[in-house]
C-alpha cells in the first residue's frame, strides 16, 4: 500500500527543488538539513520528516548528497518525464502561458484551443477549435489540460476536456471546478494571492 503524503509536504516539494537547484548550479556537493532550512526558513527538523516521508536520501553526520537530492526529486514530482499539455482559452492568460520558457524540458505544449481560433497566430503552438478537442485527445497523448478561459465557460470547459479522457487540470479560470474524483485539479487563483499581498501592504501602511 502506497504511503500517503500529507497536501503540506507536496506543496514545500517544489521549494525544496528550486533550493536544491541553486545549491547545484552554485557547486555544492553537499548539503545539511540545517543549511537546507535556514534558506526555506522552517526548522532542519521538519526538513529530516519531509524527506523521510520518501524514504529519506541523507546520512547522518554527512547530510544530503545534492545531485542524488536533485534526481530524487525530479522522480518523485515526475520532472524526469515529458508531460505533454494543451491549453483551453486563448485570451491574454492563455497566449502567455503558451509562450512561457519556464515550465522545464519536461512540460510541453503541444496545442491551443479556443471557441474561434481564426486569425490567432501563437509561436511554434497550433490554434484549433474547441469542436476537434475530443479528436485531437484521441489522436495525441494528453497528460495536462490548463484552463484558460472566462468564468463562464469554466465548467463547461471542464467537462469536455474529462469527456475527452484527460484526468489532470491546471484552472487559471477564476472558479472552483465541481469534477469527478479521480480528476486531479490545481486550482490558480491569481486574485487571492494578490489580495494576500494587499493585506501585508494594508499592516505595513496601518
Amino acid at each position: 500500500m502506497e504511503k500517503t503524503v500529507s497536501p503540506a509536504i507536496i506543496k514545500r516539494l517544489p521549494r525544496y527543488y528550486r533550493v536544491i537547484t541553486h545549491l547545484d548550479g552554485e557547486g555544492q556537493t553537499k548539503v545539511s538539513s540545517k543549511v537546507i532550512a535556514q534558506l526555506m526558513d522552517i526548522t532542519a527538523s521538519q526538513v529530516r520528516q519531509d524527506f523521510c516521508s520518501f524514504g529519506g536520501y541523507g546520512q547522518q553526520g554527512y547530510g544530503y548528497d545534492v545531485k542524488k537530492l536533485k534526481a530524487e526529486l525530479e522522480n518523485i514530482m515526475g520532472l524526469n518525464k515529458r508531460h505533454n499539455m494543451i491549453i483551453i482559452g486563448a485570451g491574454n492568460i492563455g497566449r502567455a502561458l503558451a509562450g512561457y520558457k519556464g515550465f522545464g524540458d519536461g512540460f510541453k505544449v503541444t496545442a491551443v484551443f479556443d471557441i474561434a481560433p481564426e486569425g490567432i497566430d501563437l509561436k511554434d503552438v497550433q490554434v484549433l477549435p474547441m469542436s476537434g478537442l475530443k479528436e485531437y485527445c484521441a489522436e495525441n497523448k494528453v497528460d495536462i489540460a490548463v484552463i484558460a478561459t472566462p468564468r463562464s465557460a469554466a465548467a463547461d470547459v471542464a467537462q469536455a476536456v474529462v469527456d475527452a479522457g484527460i484526468k489532470n487540470i491546471w484552472n487559471f479560470a477564476p472558479t472552483e471546478l465541481d469534477l469527478p474524483g479521480d480528476v486531479v485539479v490545481e486550482n490558480i487563483s491569481m486574485s487571492e494571492s494578490l489580495y494576500v499581498l494587499s493585506y501585508y501592504m494594508n499592516r505595513q501602511e496601518g
